[in-house]
């Protein structure tokens, strides 16, 4: 499990702690309310004591949040705005809902990492790799593809683990196998054309993977 799915898993089990305390850094994603895309996406650290959260963003902004009543993921803030928590990014982080915009919480810093001009696939590298690759991707309602860089662990018999950085920054794999095609925590349809994998995911993201980055040679 790399260490993002073992944030989430750790977190789930906080919420039903009463006495843990922790915290990480991660990605915030703010989204102005009724909007559809982030007007940022910034550094911020998360943290948890006996239910209280506590995410403080890189510019300057801090959201104290006490739990109400018994139900889950029930808040409000500091200033006694009503705030509720979805566990829509599945264990790729939380979302937040304030009055006046949302904050989407990634435990992956991924997306914030500067560009590395001399390797165009980091974070990924052959150091830790079989081989790296940029793959042919594109978010959901976009007309036209852009490139999304993976990592790639080869086995036997043609199969290959691919390590990906989604276009909103998400880290995930996907396991190209002999007899299936999956994908870490997401659905997604596969087709083979030639020489080209095409996944198309529940999500609405569409890539491709070229036959090459699987097997080699």
């Amino acid at each position: 499990m790399n260490k993002f799915g073992l944030w989430a898993a750790t977190l789930s089990a906080l919420w039903a702690a009463t006495a843990s305390a922790d915290s990480t850094e991660a990605r915030c994603d703010i989204y102005p309310a009724g909007e559809d895309h982030a007007s940022a996406s910034i550094a911020c650290t998360f943290s948890q004591r006996q239910g209280y959260v506590t995410i403080t963003r890189s510019d300057g902004i801090t959201h104290d949040l006490s739990p109400v009543g018994d139900e889950p993921g029930n808040y409000q803030d500091q200033d006694g705005h009503p705030v509720y928590r979805n566990s829509g990014l599945g264990d790729q982080g939380l979302i937040f809902r304030m009055p006046d915009e949302s904050v989407y919480v990634y435990w992956s810093t991924a997306g914030l990492e500067p560009a590395d001009d001399d390797n165009p696939t980091a974070p990924y590298t052959t150091a830790d790799y079989d081989a790296t690759t940029l793959l042919r991707c594109k978010a959901a309602g976009e007309s036209e593809f852009g490139t999304c860089p993976g990592g790639i662990l080869r086995m036997d018999g043609g199969q290959a683990s691919i390590v990906v950085t989604s276009p909103k920054g998400e880290e995930f794999t996907i396991n190209f196998m002999t007899d299936y095609v999956n994908a870490t925590n997401r659905e997604l349809k596969a087709n083979l054309e030639g020489d080209m994998w095409t996944l198309e995911f529940a999500n609405g993201e569409v890539w491709q993977v070229p036959l090459a980055a699987i097997e080699g040679g």
